[in-house]
């Protein structure tokens, strides 16, 4: 199945019980029975925390309200989590509408409506819809002041990951959540599915390259939603000094990590659609080197190329250009020779080959890494078990041991199934 648009609607597959024979036993009829009902369960469609308003909005009752928020930050106005203007509203606007007191509002990366470069700084200012005061957590300012807390009675945490450890929405998280702890102030987090839920790979992140984009000792691709990513931060005692945040999550309903998920809006200006959304946890290894992974098209992770690359080997070609979301590309107007993965299949694992095949036809392999791969890697094993040329089957082995305690720890915070 080729996931390349986003999709308003969520499709099951659904289950039929056919019975051969000329008689079923109670037990078999039982068991058709539970299976059958199942399958009604999965057919309804996900109900984000956001759309249970009356899970929350007794919490938020004569408090006052600050929001960690951005363009994906919407409640729904229909089942298929349409997320067109004339079918679902922003949460602050909602809120807002419904006479709860909000404050403030605190943007992460790409800005409190998600129109900022990656990487590119945000700075304070106010929401153009509503007038609110908006604080950047990305930029000088990561982690909530204790003076912007001071007239906060409860913080509400609303953004849509995408499941992968350097996506900077988890460590806008973890800021948020030891601000909270540390000025005891209730975190409120509204959960939303994890399009890349439905498996866990990657080398489990060295405590000595700890950055904003790998802050735990996790691997690249964790498998959890933001309520249970919370969760582990508590639990674990990851925060400083092992404060523990005040936290409460309003989970979805008819969710599971297995289900294929399609996001009603972009959650970032980089990820355009479920394709670059599936392939993010392999291309953006290429962010730490000198192949461009498609900033500066229209195919934002689902292509990857460089000037360096053997066109010979590679016989696609592209040329980046300045747009929206990618101001300045790597390789702005230079013509760039790599890979189209635009039809590439729904992926449940990391591939390793892409990034091995464009390390071996490169046309200077000592320039090919930067210094911020070792931390997209989560340490210097990767890159050193690529320049020993091991194949992608021998690196992925490496990983498993870490992978396995990884997951076992996993099992004590899911919410779902």
């Amino acid at each position: 199945m080729v996931y390349r648009f986003f999709k308003n609607t969520f499709l099951f597959a659904a289950v039929t019980i056919v019975s051969c024979g000329t008689g079923t036993s109670q037990n078999q009829q039982q068991e058709t029975s539970k299976i059958q009902a199942t399958a009604v369960k999965e057919a309804k469609p996900i109900l984000v925390g956001a759309n249970r308003t009356e899970a929350y909005l007794p919490l938020l009752k004569g408090k006052r309200v600050g929001i960690v928020g951005n363009q994906s930050t919407l409640i729904f106005k229909n089942s298929k989590n349409d997320a067109s203007p004339q079918h679902s509203t922003h949460l602050v606007d909602s809120l807002i509408s419904l006479g709860v007191d909000v404050k403030q509002g605190f943007a992460p990366e790409h800005g409190f409506r998600g129109t900022a470069d990656a990487g590119e700084h945000v700075t304070d200012g106010k929401d153009p819809n509503t007038g609110l005061s908006i604080i950047s957590l990305y930029g000088e300012n990561r982690k909530p002041k204790s003076e912007q807390l001071k007239d906060i009675d409860i913080l509400i945490f609303d953004l849509q990951d995408v499941g992968a450890r350097f996506y900077t929405y988890i460590s806008s998280l973890h800021y948020v959540m030891e601000a909270c702890a540390e000025n005891k102030v209730p975190l409120l987090i509204l959960d939303r599915p994890n399009p890349n839920g439905h498996y866990t790979d990657g080398p489990i992140l060295d405590p000595e390259y700890k950055s904003f984009v790998g802050m735990h000792p996790i691997p690249v691709v964790h498998g959890l939603t933001m309520g249970e990513y919370a969760q582990m931060i508590n639990g674990q005692k990851w925060l400083k000094d092992g404060v523990q945040c005040d936290l409460r999550v309003i989970a979805m309903e008819n969710y599971s990590h297995d289900m294929p998920y399609s996001l009603p809006i972009k959650p970032s200006p980089n990820l355009p659609n479920d394709n670059s959304i599936n392939l993010y946890p392999s291309l953006c290894f290429f962010e730490g080197t000198n192949v461009n992974a498609g900033r500066g098209t229209e195919n934002q992770f689902q292509v990857f190329g460089s000037p360096y690359l053997d066109k010979e080997f590679f016989d696609y070609a592209y040329t980046p250009q300045s747009r929206d979301g990618a101001k300045n590309p790597k390789h702005l107007k230079e013509e760039c020779y790599g890979m189209d993965l635009t039809k590439t299949n729904r992926l449940d694992k990391i591939n390793l080959q892409w990034l091995l095949d464009a390390y071996a036809h490169t046309e200077d392999k000592s320039k090919f890494f930067n210094a911020f791969f070792k931390k997209l890697a989560g340490g210097a094993q990767l890159q050193q078990q690529i320049e020993n040329g091991l194949s992608a089957e021998e690196i992925t082995a490496s990983w498993q041991e870490g992978l396995s305690k990884y997951n076992e720890m996993r099992k004590d915070y899911l919410l779902y199934n």
